[in-house]
Formats: C-alpha cells, sequence, structure tokens
C-alpha cells in the first residue's frame, strides 16, 4: 500500500432518469479477497466512533448515507484524514487505527470484511492519544 496505508476508489456510477445505481464491489476488484461479513455502522452528527485495529482482516468500507472523515493512523503512526460518500470505496489494511466522525445529520457506513469478527482478532482505544501518534 502507499505511504498513507489506505486506498481510495471511485465506486462505479450508473446515471438513470429514476436514480442513479452505484456499484460498490463486485469479486473482479483487486482489493476485493474474500467475504467474512458486511456490517453498518450508523452514527450521529458529530460523534466520533473508533479508535479500531484489525490485526489480519482488511476493511472495504463505503458511505451509503451522509458524509464521513475518517482518521487514520498507519503502522509507522502518521494521522491521515478522508472523507468518504457514497461516491468513493475506502480500503483499510490490517494493522491501521481507525476511527471515524459523521460530518452529517446522521451517517451509515458499511464495512466488509475478509472474516467473521471476533473480538481476539480487533483491537480498540477510547482515546487516539493511546495509540501514541507521530
Amino acid at each position: 500500500m502507499t505511504a498513507k496505508s489506505f486506498k481510495v476508489f471511485k465506486n462505479i456510477i450508473i446515471k438513470n432518469k429514476k436514480g442513479s445505481i452505484i456499484k460498490y464491489i463486485d469479486k473482479k476488484n483487486n482489493f476485493f479477497k474474500s467475504f467474512g461479513e458486511i456490517y453498518f455502522s450508523e452514527i450521529k452528527a458529530n460523534k466520533t466512533k473508533g479508535w479500531n485495529l484489525h490485526k489480519k482482516y482488511t476493511c472495504i468500507i463505503t458511505v451509503p448515507i451522509g458524509v464521513v472523515e475518517f482518521m487514520i493512523v498507519n503502522r509507522k503512526k502518521k494521522l491521515s484524514k478522508k472523507k468518504i460518500t457514497y461516491k468513493e470505496v475506502l480500503i483499510i489494511p490490517p494493522g491501521n487505527w481507525f476511527a471515524f466522525k459523521s460530518l452529517s445529520k446522521k451517517s451509515l457506513v458499511a464495512n466488509l470484511i475478509n472474516g467473521i469478527h471476533i473480538d481476539s482478532e480487533t483491537k480498540k482505544s477510547k482515546e487516539i492519544k493511546n495509540i501514541f501518534i507521530k
């Protein structure tokens, strides 16, 4: 991955007079490894969820509703920020801390991971300072 340790891809948007069709992912995407589970996280305005780190799972994230700012701390402990909407897919590989904040009244985050969630695979922290950012 890049020095940022995450990548953003544009979703394919198929225009339609009645409303566009947005293609989130298919098995041909080079970042898609396998399906484990997908979950949705609702987040209220100006609230932050996280900090989480997946030890071995890749997160393939999109935001079907709203605008969400992701804060990602890579393995070199560098903080990056990226705003995501329904038009993008955010790929966060294992070993990166992340949190997210809704910039809309209410947002919805969809996260597809390549395994079934188990508590021992995930690390959590309540504060960013516990992650020791450079």
